[in-house]
Parts: structure tokens; C-alpha cells; sequence
């Protein structure tokens, strides 16, 4: 008999990180208690339900976690699900720089002894009804105890690495035209000058490919092309470079920089045809490959003021 041999792509971490974010998830914080009685928690977006009869709810844990001891070793746990107003507390409960995480913070023990965060939407409180290794997590089910519910607040929402509130609100400043193009022209300038100057010095080969194929993308469109297919060439091109840079907390910011970018287009800025501007980012890509950042930054700097000085408002860089 013979067999045949399957071959996948290789399923590259940030890109499987990034499309995974694609998917909006409610924020929590897991609680329970250490071996020695004090209250432990995390800040997590794997919860999900399970089942209804009997009622249970999972959260999965990654192994590198510091916490993964206690919840090892705790028979309970509890589900603190977060409003929109709690976002600094998601904040905390993320920080490896906090060492104790509840100080200053609303809580109660709750009938299982779980530590209860005030004022959060809802509350499940669990014993541990199974616990299953799941690659570099491990997957915690809890049978729901005890439950309580709290104010008629919006949830904290978490979508494309960032919170959905923010998105919304930045959706509002950008529609109602309260973010100016200058402070906005010198945001891209500062934002993505920095992530080109990162990606000259840790950029992978295959990283600058992906840029030159987001540069390819909107080299191609057509006259017929849709406006969402421009607006997706576009982001896909400082998606690229942010991803290249390799700072988290750039990345966050690029993100929310993609927002903006995203509602301009498709609700403030027309998009037209800008072929003068195709020498400008394949700049961008060659001083990459030489890794010459000053370069890099220089032609993005231009690219911002031909999008100016041609009459488009430049808080929009990346129009084909």
C-alpha cells in the first residue's frame, strides 16, 4: 500500500498571531489561590463556555506562565469578566512589573474562598473539573459554582491587539474629522520612521519580502478595484513594516495607527490612482534590503509630503 505524503505551509508565529486577532474576544481576569492562601491572577482572552448541562467554562493557560503552579495546584478557580471602564485593571493584571496585582484593588472571597473583583459585568466562580496539556498551553475546565452578575456596562473588548473601545473611539474622531492630518502626518512619521529604522537592524529576509509584496499588491490594482480592496492593499503595507520592526509595543501602536488609516479611507479621504508614488516605496524596500535606515525613514518622509503637496491629506501614506 502506498502512502502519500501531505505538505503544509509552515505556519509562521506572528502571522498565526495576528489573524487569530481577527477574532474580537471579551477581556477577564482568572483568579484563585496560591498554595499559601494569597490571591493570584492573570489577565486572560481564551475564556470561552463549554457546556450548559453541567455548566462549564474553560480558560487556557500558557506554560511559561508564573502562574501556572497555583493554578496547578488549586481545586478552584474564578472568571472575572471586564467592562470597557475596567481596562486599567486589565492593564495590572498583565504587567510582570506588579508584583502584587490586588493591591489598591476592589475584591471579595467568594462562597468557594475565589478572590471576586468588584464591579466587573459577571463573575463565575469554579471548581476544576479537568485539566488537559494543549501545546504550549495548558487548557483549564471549570464546573461553575457559584455566579453573580454586575452593572449594565459594555464589555471590554480585545480585537487586532488592541481594545475594541479604543478602536470605536478613535473610529469617532476620524469620522467627525477631530484628528488634524498635521499631528497625524507627524504620527506616521514618527511611528513607522522608528519601525523602518528597527526593521534595517532586525528584519529577516523574508520580512522585507513581504513588504516589497505588500508594495507589489498595490502596484497592480486596477481601475475596476474596489475601494475595500485598496484600503486592504494599504494597511497591508504598514502591517508589514510594523511587523518587521519587532517591538510589541510598536505594534500595538501601528495598530491603532491602521484604524485610523482604515476609517480615513473608507469615509474621509478619496482614494484615487497615485503611480508617482510607486519610486517612493520601492525606496522603502531597497534601503531595507541595504539596511540603510536613514534612507528608509527619508523616503517615507517624502512619500508623506508628496501625498501633501498633491493635494491629498497625508494622514493617508499608503494610496496606490
Amino acid at each position: 500500500m502506498s502512502s502519500t505524503t501531505l505538505h503544509r505551509d509552515a505556519i509562521e508565529p506572528t502571522l498565526f498571531r495576528q489573524l487569530l486577532g481577527c477574532f474580537p474576544t471579551g477581556v477577564a481576569i482568572i483568579t484563585t489561590r496560591a498554595a499559601d492562601g494569597r490571591p493570584a491572577g492573570l489577565t486572560c482572552n481564551s475564556f470561552s463556555s463549554v457546556s450548559l448541562e453541567p455548566p462549564l467554562v474553560l480558560f487556557s493557560l500558557r506554560k511559561a506562565s508564573s502562574l501556572l503552579g497555583a493554578f496547578a495546584e488549586a481545586d478552584a478557580f474564578a472568571i472575572n469578566i471586564l467592562s470597557e471602564r475596567q481596562d486599567a485593571l486589565s492593564s495590572r493584571f498583565a504587567s510582570s512589573k506588579i508584583a502584587d496585582k490586588f493591591e489598591g484593588v476592589a475584591w471579595r472571597s467568594g462562597p468557594l474562598g475565589m478572590p471576586i473583583i468588584e464591579d466587573c459585568l459577571a463573575s463565575f466562580e469554579c471548581s476544576v473539573h479537568a485539566r488537559h496539556e494543549a501545546g504550549d498551553h495548558d487548557v483549564f475546565i471549570g464546573e461553575v459554582k457559584h455566579m453573580s452578575g454586575g452593572p449594565a456596562d459594555q464589555a471590554l473588548v480585545f480585537y487586532k491587539g488592541a481594545y475594541m473601545m479604543l478602536a470605536e473611539s478613535l473610529r469617532t474622531l476620524v469620522i467627525q474629522g477631530r484628528l488634524g492630518s498635521a499631528d497625524l502626518d507627524e504620527a506616521y512619521r514618527t511611528l513607522y520612521g522608528t519601525l523602518l529604522r528597527l526593521a534595517c537592524e532586525r528584519a529577516t529576509e523574508g520580512e522585507i519580502d513581504a513588504i516589497e509584496a505588500a508594495v507589489d499588491g498595490i502596484e497592480r490594482h486596477q481601475a475596476t478595484d474596489s475601494l475595500a480592496q485598496r484600503i486592504e492593499s494599504a494597511s497591508r503595507f504598514f502591517s508589514a513594516i510594523a511587523a518587521a520592526g519587532h517591538n510589541e509595543a510598536l505594534m500595538l501602536m501601528a495598530q491603532t495607527m491602521t484604524t485610523i488609516l482604515r476609517e480615513r479611507l473608507t469615509h474621509v479621504v478619496p482614494v484615487r490612482p497615485r503611480p508617482d508614488l510607486f519610486p517612493l516605496r520601492r525606496k522603502v524596500v531597497l534601503c531595507l534590503r541595504q539596511r540603510d535606515a536613514d534612507g528608509a525613514a527619508a523616503a517615507l518622509d517624502e512619500l508623506i509630503t508628496k501625498l501633501r503637496t498633491g493635494g491629498d491629506v497625508a494622514a493617508e501614506p499608503s494610496r496606490s
